[in-house]
């Protein structure tokens, strides 16, 4: 395993033991989320923004407020958690009192007593699956460290999260498959009862 700083290495390696046959996704997704509030310095609440159905959520969260505050990115679609998603880069606001860059969001960050935000890329291979969302009630709190150990958590969690995604991927197609093939014995005894009724080919 890589080199991680001392602080960091304890959560990195609970990342790296996920085993995603094990829980569901959304479990491994908050697994994620607890640990990131755990150990990126700065971070009092996390929160993990996914596309789904085409549309981004907060998936899952550490606390109520961050889904209440991502919900006017969403809205307007402009935003850092969004931003971090589309552009596959990291995104620090120092004081949401005095953002500009994202004024809704901000704003909103403000009302919710979050003073500073700090979005992180996860993705694989350069494809985008979801931003880790960090927030702090001081204002300042991400420095260059705090943003570096996050990059180096959010690199490491974006591997678990793709592998749990892939996993529950392919154990979705798994059980409709054997639906299908269930209905498929259904329709096969109900023709050969009809043949068999009525002596018919």
């Amino acid at each position: 395993m890589a080199d991680y700083p001392d602080h960091l290495s304890e959560g990195i390696a609970e990342l790296s033991r996920l085993l995603v046959n094990e829980e569901a996704l959304d479990d491994t997704l908050q697994r994620v989320a607890d640990l990131a509030c755990r150990n990126v310095g700065g971070a009092d609440v996390a929160g993990v923004t996914l596309l789904r159905d085409g549309r981004p959520i907060t998936a899952v969260f550490t606390d109520r407020t961050s889904p209440e505050i991502d919900a006017a990115q969403y809205e307007t679609g402009s935003g850092p958690c969004l931003d971090a998603f589309r552009h596959q880069r990291v995104f620090r606001i120092d004081s949401t009192a005095d953002d500009d860059r994202w004024r809704e969001f901000s704003h909103a960050a403000a009302e919710h007593g979050m003073r500073s935000t700090i979005s992180l890329p996860l993705g694989v291979r350069g494809n985008g699956i979801g931003a880790l969302n960090l927030y702090s009630r001081q204002p300042a709190a991400f420095s260059d460290e705090a943003e570096h150990d996050g990059m180096l958590f959010a690199t490491q969690a974006s591997v678990a999260l793709a592998n749990a995604q892939l996993y529950d991927s392919a154990y979705r197609m798994t059980q409709q498959l054997q639906e299908a093939l269930i209905s498929r014995a259904v329709i096969d005894q109900a023709k050969g009862m009809l043949m068999q009724e009525y002596g018919i080919g």
